[in-house]
């Protein structure tokens, strides 16, 4: 197992297998979002994208949640700033929200590498938004999500109102935008938003099997596979069609595949990675 130095006991990393497994770690406080955890969450996705020894990267949290969104108690606090900064206007605001979701959510959800969402229990606010952001979502039979926004008069950030429509439709999204209403892992399962659910007694070693099948099977195709998929959501099927034919005709040029019919021929399993 190879530690990752992320700069703070808030986040863990690990990896093995080659699974690059971030745990968000703050049970105590349900593993919130925080200035201390979110930018080394930022920093540790950056420099596990292009590291040669990951093939998945599986996000989960510690103790009984994955992530309980933003720290809600350093929220409206009115705290006294220092009256030498500027107050930044609301444009700018605006722009530094942004800034902060893009390197976040949509980096996970452009990723270079398979992502997968382990819940060991609750995700809520943007800590739904960044197991939605993942390619997929597992989790412990406790589990549970919730949009939450509502619940403290905000409308949502990090792209939840664009991933949760597209994994369970815009009707029953809204209902979830709404009421807030907690959801839990049978129904998460049959909506689609779990791909997988696991006791609570199998939960760890069964996300790091599944995750470890993914990150040791042809990552370059995996790639690609997730470069046609997401794009295919917005694409027409002529662009579609040309990105799949771009991408299926570097594959077949690819190692990965010489050595998958290889593998077929001769009737054993595949070996992707030494």
């Amino acid at each position: 197992m190879i530690e990752i130095d992320t700069g703070t006991e808030e986040l863990l990393c690990t990896i093995e297998d080659r699974v690059a497994s971030i745990t968000l770690n703050k049970p105590h406080k349900k593993n919130a979002l925080g200035d201390i955890l979110t930018p080394a969450l930022r920093q540790t996705l950056a420099q596990l994208e292009n590291d040669e020894r990951v093939g998945a990267v599986m996000i989960t949290g510690a103790g009984d949640a994955f992530c309980a969104g933003g720290d809600v108690s350093g929220m409206g606090s009115g705290a006294i700033k220092d009256s030498t900064e500027p107050t930044p206007t609301d444009r700018e605001r605006i722009e530094i929200l942004i800034g902060k979701q893009k390197t976040l959510t949509k980096r996970i959800h452009e990723l270079n590498k398979i992502t997968v969402a382990a819940l060991p229990g609750a995700a809520a606010g943007a800590g739904l938004s960044i197991a939605l952001a993942c390619d997929l979502r597992i989790a412990s039979d406790n589990a549970f999500v919730t949009t939450a926004f509502g619940n403290i008069g905000l409308s949502g950030d990090y792209g939840a109102s664009w991933f949760l429509p597209r994994l369970i439709g815009l009707a029953k999204a809204k209902e979830l935008f709404y009421l807030s209403d907690r959801v839990g892992a049978e129904d998460c399962a049959r909506l689609g938003i779990f791909n997988k659910v696991f006791s609570q007694d199998t939960f760890r070693a069964g996300a790091r099997a599944y995750t470890a099948k993914l990150a040791n099977g042809p990552t370059n195709a995996f790639g690609r596979m997730k470069i046609n998929l997401n794009q295919g959501l917005d694409h027409d099927l002529d662009a579609s069609l040309r990105l799949e034919a771009e991408h299926l005709i570097a594959s077949m040029a690819d190692p990965e595949s010489k050595e998958a019919i290889s593998a077929f021929m001769e009737k054993r399993k595949a070996i992707f990675h030494s």
